[in-house]
């Protein structure tokens, strides 16, 4: 095999790993957790980013956190909202980014989006948790709320 041809195979291979259309596998809690450097999402391929303080891409899979919700800093209401949603956006990427941690399902896979849901965990605590604790973010209940 020449190189023109090894590396077409290369480019082929690693294409097929990082744009493999696929779900994420879920992982048990105690076993491979996953650990990735996070930035906060800008333009660009979004690999590994948080858009903002419960919505991340994580491998290249745009993910919903499924337990809890944030203000929203695209489209915010208020100035207020637009400065906590700042914060919730930050604080998730600093919790990311302290260690290892899980990708656990909930009972639907997706949301009218296309999202994957998931509960964000490490040692088996929701870091959405740390968030509602922190002011930043509220446990999920269904609908988005008025944060003005």
């Amino acid at each position: 095999m020449g190189w023109g041809a090894f590396a077409a195979l290369c480019a082929a291979v690693f294409a097929a790993i990082w744009f493999y259309d696929g779900p994420l596998p879920v992982r048990a809690a105690t076993t491979d957790p996953y650990r990735t450097d996070f930035s906060v999402c800008g333009y660009g391929p979004r690999i590994n980013c948080v858009v903002d303080g419960d919505t991340i891409w994580h491998r290249g899979r745009k993910i919903r956190i499924a337990d809890i919700n944030t203000p929203e800093v695209s489209d915010p209401a208020c100035d207020a909202e637009a400065a906590l949603g700042r914060r919730a956006t930050y604080r998730l990427r600093e919790l990311l980014n302290t260690g290892a941690f899980d990708l656990e399902s909930i009972d639907r896979a997706t949301d009218r989006y296309g999202r994957q849901l998931r509960v964000v965990t490490r040692e088996g605590e929701s870091l959405g948790n740390t968030l509602v604790a922190e002011g930043l973010a509220e446990r999920w209940q269904g609908y988005k709320r008025n944060w003005c």
